[in-house]
């Protein structure tokens, strides 16, 4: 049997050896990094070592980092009311988010639903920053939350544009920077970002380990999401996830050191796959090519061929994709992402998406293209049968 590939890294990663050998080390040490022994301050120096690599991956400082048990609650912790800054204590009064986000920012935090609203994107998939700056009018203290570049399409938002835009009506911008790091330069200054969440397994760390980078030390939390024992500043208590954030620490070290070549293989490789799809299927709909999209990111449909019966397929024939983001319990569902690109119902139940990662080889590509090829062709065989037969 013909080894399988992985084209699913927008969903996960693979451990990078930096961070396997981290987690393994971190393993095998004892102590609790807030106890005041030899072992406690081992484990405390572990945590802060890994800070640094994870602040120096965006641009930001190691204080202004938070760490958490993924980009889920980072999301969560950062897309509240009660965020004050130094001399201004007033409950921010409204959450603007685009209509592309992922499901844990969509969940609104603990913001009330109807203070809640939705900024459109355009059909090219970026957010439409005059249509925010028009929203930002109905608001005194506005927080604002626009995700780097899309899980689904890959496309890269004009998040410096909007921050201009959201500083000067007096607001905050919150950055979803999940998919993005590691694959394209990230940095906190250069977005305007106030506030930017990491996960550690999408750059090669391991799941359980997620991060929020705030701009400025003056940026806190009035109520913790997880109040006990005060660590991370008293941001978010808990024993710390030691291992795993050491694992998170050396994979954004990797990932920063990398990313100039990581990216521009993958952009060679992406092409490439692009190129195979339109030489096979020359009616398949890309999205998001009329924008900038991440380097590894690949979200097409064929109409006529199912999203979810074409995965299965592929899958059969080991390889693995997905229809979007991985966060619907297994369930292959129709994407809200394209759906607010105005993408029509027949399309948008066909979407596959491709994303391509720093071990993925031209083999690997030519081996998709061969599969699609064989699957996409039965596909549309039997749909054709199908609706002959309806008709």
């Amino acid at each position: 049997m013909a080894e399988r590939v992985y084209f699913d890294w927008n969903a996960t990663t693979p451990l990078r050896p930096q961070a396997q050998q981290a987690l393994q080390d971190a393993l095998a040490r004892t102590g609790n990094p807030s106890s005041v022994h030899a072992e406690g301050r081992a484990g405390r120096h572990v945590i802060e070592q890994a800070r640094e690599d994870v602040a120096r991956l965006v641009g930001a400082r190691p204080v202004g980092v938070i760490f958490t048990s993924s980009g889920t609650e980072a999301n969560a912790l950062a897309l509240s009311p009660l965020i004050e800054t130094t001399g201004e204590k007033r409950p921010r009064d409204r959450l603007f988010m685009s209509a592309i986000e992922h499901s844990s920012v969509r969940a609104g935090g603990r913001f009330r639903r109807e203070a809640i609203e939705d900024i459109p994107v355009g059909a090219d998939g970026r957010v439409k920053v005059a249509a925010l700056a028009e929203a930002l009018g109905r608001a005194s203290r506005p927080l604002v939350s626009i995700m780097l570049a899309n899980n689904e399409t890959g496309v890269v938002q004009p998040v410096a544009e909007a921050a201009a835009i959201v500083h000067a009506a007096g607001g905050l911008l919150h950055v979803d920077a999940v998919q993005a790091a590691g694959r394209i330069p990230c940095d906190v200054a250069a977005l305007g970002a106030d506030l930017l969440t990491l996960s550690a397994h999408k750059i090669g760390g391991v799941k359980g380990a997620g991060a929020l980078a705030r701009a400025s030390d003056e940026i806190h939390f009035a109520d913790p999401l997880i109040r006990g024992g005060g660590q991370e500043r008293g941001m978010r208590a808990g024993t710390e996830n030691v291992a795993g954030i050491a694992a998170f620490g050396a994979a954004a070290a990797a990932a920063r050191r990398q990313l100039a070549d990581e990216a521009a293989e993958m952009l060679a490789l992406r092409n490439l796959l692009e190129e195979g799809l339109r030489a096979f299927s020359p009616q398949v709909v890309i999205f998001g090519t009329a924008a900038e999209r991440l380097p590894n990111t690949t979200l097409f449909a064929l109409d006529g061929v199912n999203a979810e019966t074409a995965i299965i397929a592929l899958d059969l024939e080991g390889v693995a994709v997905s229809s979007g983001a991985a966060c619907s319990s297994g369930k292959v569902q129709p994407s809200h992402v394209l759906d607010a690109m105005g993408v029509s119902p027949r399309l948008l139940r066909g979407a596959v998406r491709v994303s391509l990662g720093w071990t993925t080889t031209e083999a690997d590509v030519e081996r998709f293209l061969g599969a699609w090829r064989m699957v996409s062709g039965a596909l549309s065989k039997s749909s054709k049968q199908q609706r002959g037969i309806a008709a």
